[in-house]
């Protein structure tokens, strides 16, 4: 698919398509709807003196509108910067004070105001590049629009600039920024990645391609839109101009029903919503017939077997990779290959240009296919920009010949293909090797008793061990030396932890497509519970 430059030239040919384009619980939007929705506010954009390079905050759950007010930003040559919808006041603030936001658009009645009350609660100074704030509503009245949400800024209806008449200049420059997203930030303040119109829509042709995105195609939206995963989803369907199906908020047992109902090809989503689907479903012997592809990116670790239960009731799962710098579906796993290929994120770039490597973290040498390091990606077609605000960051991340260091674990495969294994952060360095902490959580999980695991490294009398955390069944009485024991039966002995802390639940940071492990916080705990000392204190519960 020969993807057009710049989002001016996609709306231009969705002026005259009146096909479906998106639907959401009560309604529908056309392309034609989408274009000239967007073009107004865009003349609006213009009009209230928005220009090319500014900044406008896209704050709200998925819905058409969220998509209207990005396209209407790419039109007018701003920069949308999607903010997650998990943010609470401290963080929020954080993100549109350094990504110098000079517009806002919210949802003030969603979630029982919910939303207006945390940008209430934001510090001022956070508050003070902003110009205007769009509030959507539901129906063409709008929700109450809250005039004192944010004392001094103005207020605009949603509805009502879908309507206004004026025009302005259309952005034709592929390298105008266009969205802005924001990195897990796990460990610290999350980064801003920066891309540019021509890597979005070249990576949403290559997605067409790659995932087999035809003329008959439906795509069922999971992940939000506010991160890269659930962007990319969205984008690469509509630039093949096909329907996506969508809720503002996720719900398993409608979302099952749309896909039988409206006929959806195309699911990308995490591990957990993919089993919820899954339940939905009952005992039907393969539970969605219809679909055709179905990707799915890991994030809970009490899900490490999804592909084979998938796999049972008929539907193909493939893992996938993707990243706020590469954008969120970079690469994809063969829908031919066996259960632990497809299980494995990582897989053949959706770009055939794209390079791969691993390197070794520390004597800086190129690793053979098959030997762990650092992965680092030549993408100039997907990569992003830079990171917004932050030239320090960017020289880490890209080198002088556009290498990106991606700051992953995994290794090269012959072909061209990769395997994801952990972040480089969450790997272990153990008996002089390089090991991926999910190889070991992988064989804890086997044993008998054991919910989910995460597995870390410390330093036990002088020598780097592992310490695994584990959450338990209450139908087993917890025994860390059976685990301790489970664990030899399958792992070089360098790799079996060197104690095993039942733990009630993970510490989690919110991110835009769930809850991330911080395996930082882990890494405390399991220092703290050894005294530093190398004996055994008492499990974390």
């Amino acid at each position: 698919m020969k993807a057009p430059d710049c989002f001016a030239a996609l709306l231009d040919d969705w002026a005259d398509d009146p096909s479906v384009a998106v639907t959401e619980p009560g309604q529908t939007y056309s392309f034609v709807r989408l274009a000239a929705e967007s073009r107004a506010i865009a003349g609006w954009l213009h009009a209230s003196g928005f220009r090319k390079g500014d900044r406008f905050g896209l704050w709200m759950p998925n819905s058409a509108a969220w998509l209207v007010m990005f396209l209407a930003c790419a039109r007018a040559g701003l920069t949308a910067v999607a903010l997650n919808t998990r943010l609470r006041s401290r963080d929020l603030g954080d993100i549109l004070v350094r990504s110098g936001c000079r517009g806002l658009l919210m949802w003030p009645g969603f979630a029982h105001g919910e939303y207006a009350d945390i940008l209430r609660d934001c510090d001022a100074d956070a508050l003070q590049a902003l110009r205007v704030i769009v509030a959507y509503g539901e129906g063409e009245d709008g929700a109450p629009l809250a005039p004192d949400t944010v004392t001094g800024v103005a207020v605009q209806r949603f509805h009502d600039l879908c309507r206004y008449a004026g025009d302005g200049p259309a952005c034709r420059d592929p390298l105008a920024g266009a969205l802005i997203v924001s990195t897990s930030g796990t460990t610290r303040a999350p980064k801003l990645a920066l891309h540019d119109q021509r890597a979005l829509l070249g990576h949403a042709a290559a997605v067409v391609g790659a995932f087999g995105i035809g003329a008959q195609s439906v795509l069922l939206l999971v992940p939000p839109l506010c991160g890269v995963f659930g962007f990319c989803n969205a984008l690469s369907a509509l630039s093949a101009r096909r329907p996506i199906v969508l809720f503002p908020r996720w719900d398993a047992a409608a979302a099952a029903a749309a896909i039988d109902r409206l006929g959806v090809t195309h699911l990308n989503a995490t591990d957990e919503a993919v089993h919820q689907l899954l339940e939905q479903t009952g005992r039907r012997p393969v539970a969605f017939p219809g679909i055709r592809f179905a990707g799915y990116a890991a994030f809970s670790p009490a899900l490490p077997d999804i592909v084979r239960q998938a796999d049972e009731r008929g539907l193909t799962l493939v893992g996938l990779y993707g990243s706020s710098e590469l954008q969120g579906l970079f690469s994809r796993q063969p829908e031919s290959a066996p259960a632990d290929v497809r299980a494995r994120p990582g897989g053949r770039p959706v770009d055939a240009s794209v390079q791969v490597r691993a390197r070794d973290p520390d004597t800086g040498a190129v690793l053979a296919d098959g030997k762990a390091g650092e992965l680092e990606f030549f993408a100039p077609g997907s990569r992003m920009v830079h990171y917004f605000g932050d030239p320090e960051a960017t020289r880490a991340a890209v080198d002088d010949e556009g290498w990106f260091r991606s700051g992953d674990l995994g290794y090269t495969l012959a072909g061209g293909s990769f395997v994801y294994l952990a972040r480089m952060g969450d790997s272990l360095r153990l008996g002089g090797f390089l090991v991926s902490a999910a190889e070991i959580e992988s064989a804890i999980g086997e044993c008998a008793g054991v919910l989910a695991c995460q597995v870390v490294e410390v330093v036990v009398s002088d020598t780097r061990k592992a310490a695994a955390f584990v959450t338990w069944s209450d139908d087993y009485p917890f025994d860390e030396t059976r685990v301790r024991a489970h664990a030899a039966s399958r792992l070089a002995g360098y790799k079996v932890p060197a104690h095993v802390f039942r733990v009630d639940a993970f510490p989690v940071t919110e991110g835009a497509n769930g809850q991330k492990v911080q395996k930082q916080e882990l890494r405390r705990l399991a220092a703290a519970c050894l005294g530093g000392h190398g004996a055994a204190s008492p499990a974390p519960r």
